[in-house]
């Protein structure tokens, strides 16, 4: 399968610091989707061990990117990047896919999925 999402290099440099940090060298980046967040979707990152049956699998700057095939089509085209500021540094995600999203950017709803909106 393509690339679903899109790592910056700073994004990946970022991701390969902390799996060295936590000791997760050999580990993959799951990327997912869940139910929640006040526009109804929210974006999740961790590390995973192992594939399964669904998960589509791609590398980008040598880290193993896993999404499940039914969260690939809301994450389809979405940059993932890494910025770093005065106050701090963080993840930042751009979906293409996103009709609406709340202020805090991680909380999203696409034209075909709404998830399950939470109050703020």
């Amino acid at each position: 399968m393509n690339e679903v999402v899109i790592l910056t290099e700073a994004a990946a440099l970022q991701i390969k610091e902390m799996m060295k940090a936590n000791e997760e060298e050999n580990s993959y980046l799951r990327v997912s989707v869940k139910g929640g967040g006040c526009s109804g979707l929210s974006y999740g990152m961790g590390f995973a061990y192992e594939v399964e049956e669904d998960d589509a699998e791609f590398e980008q700057y040598g880290i193993h990117v896993l999404i499940s095939k039914e969260d690939a089509a809301i994450l389809q085209g979405t940059k993932i990047d890494y910025k770093q500021s005065m106050m701090g540094g963080g993840f930042t995600i751009d979906n293409p896919n996103a009709i609406a999203s709340c202020g805090c950017g991680s909380s999203f709803r696409t034209a075909t999925a709404a998830g399950t909106p939470e109050e703020c």
